[in-house]
């Protein structure tokens, strides 16, 4: 293991906390989550929602560690790269979220909320957070939800009334929930989602919102009044068979925009990463026709969208050649792309400006033309 730090041990669980399971998981929830190890930090043993996840898999075995950040049999191991989807269906990491802030944005939220999870069980390729914790990036759970909740009602009562809309929202502020990981997957691991839905439903003047590719039905349960945008993360179903693995499949997504809005939610979509081929507008063409023939008339008259063209990065090309090469030849195209420094100091590829350039307006002309009510809320 790990230097001797690391611990395999039991867990006494109680009666009480096995009453207080989550619902059992969807079918198609659960064939994307097979949960045999779980990574914990025995602060975790402290929490309600910590017990609840270890009575939940009772049969995993129990790893204890330092951190849930530094875990060098998972995110420090080269080798681990060929077992990629393996880790992700079937390892968990619990912890004890520490920090707590609220990051300043101006694109699809005003602020990104402290996280709630970090890590996804689903493969895409050009998943950013996978550069962050190296060659596995299962999901990691924060067991103290109540702090992220007191935390988060604190700062929307300190933000007052928004006076003036922007781009990101007319009325309300809008916190980001999912930035470092797909809060429909992480639902189906315990309530937290739940939980921040019911908050935000009761703030004034705040609502949540997230990106997702996986259509979780439970969540329309949720009674968000309003308060909660999601956006589903949409490419050509011919691009996202290679590239968006272990995700819902794009014809699901669309199919579920009608039910998410009438359960009370804002639904957008999020064109992302937009992945530059020979025949991209013609299939962008066949994308828009069927999100026009599936949505239902009230989907259309609140829908909006973002774009987001591909950024890609050489470590993860480099892990992604192990277990994904056939994704690497569409995504890796250096004589069209050039070196990006993001926003949080990583170094990155993206198409080069000049070439970029002639694809975001013929992108966006296109969509205009086949979605007509769908404003776009800004393009990249």
């Amino acid at each position: 293991m790990w230097g001797g730090y690391t611990k395999v041990c039991s867990v006494r669980i109680s009666a009480l906390t096995i009453l207080q399971l989550p619902n059992t998981k969807p079918e198609a929830i659960a064939k994307l989550l097979n949960i045999k190890e779980i990574y914990y930090e025995k602060a975790i043993l402290d929490y309600d929602r910590g017990q609840q996840i270890l009575a939940q898999h009772s049969d995993a075995r129990l790893i204890e560690v330092p951190s849930h950040w530094n875990i060098p049999e998972l995110h420090g191991n080269s080798e681990s790269a060929e077992d990629w989807n393996r880790i992700k269906r079937t390892v968990l990491v619990l912890g004890v979220k520490k920090s707590l802030q609220c990051r300043p944005n101006c694109r699809s939220s005003d602020f990104v909320s402290p996280s709630h999870a970090n890590g996804c069980a689903m493969a895409c390729v050009y998943c950013y957070t996978a550069r962050r914790k190296g060659y596995a990036n299962p999901i990691t759970t924060f067991v103290n939800i109540e702090r992220v909740i007191a935390y988060l009602t604190r700062h929307a009562a300190k933000q007052g009334m928004k006076l003036e809309p922007n781009q990101v929202d007319p009325k309300d502020w809008v916190y980001e929930i999912g930035e470092n990981s797909d809060c429909s997957v992480d639902a189906a691991i315990c309530d937290n989602v739940k939980d921040l839905i019911t908050t935000f439903r009761t703030l004034p003047n705040a609502k949540a919102t997230f990106a997702t590719k996986r259509v979780n039905r439970d969540l329309l349960a949720y009674d968000p009044q309003g308060k909660t945008r999601i956006r589903y993360s949409l490419m050509p179903h011919k691009m996202a068979q290679v590239v968006d693995v272990r995700t819902s499949s794009i014809a699901e997504r669309i199919g579920a925009v009608n039910d998410f809005v009438e359960a009370g939610y804002e639904v957008h979509l999020n064109f992302a990463p937009v992945i530059y081929s020979e025949d991209w507008l013609a299939n962008y063409t066949e994308l828009f026709e069927q999100i026009d023939d599936t949505l239902s008339e009230k989907a259309k008259a609140q829908l909006q969208c973002e774009v987001i063209f591909l950024t890609h990065n050489e470590e993860l090309h480099e892990v992604n050649l192990v277990w994904n090469p056939q994704a690497e030849e569409i995504l890796w195209q250096p004589k069209l792309q050039e070196d990006k420094l993001s926003q949080t100091g990583g170094n990155n590829v993206r198409y080069a400006r000049g070439f970029k350039g002639k694809l975001v307006k013929p992108f966006c002309d296109l969509l205009q033309e086949k979605l007509p009510y769908c404003n776009i809320r800004y393009a990249f």
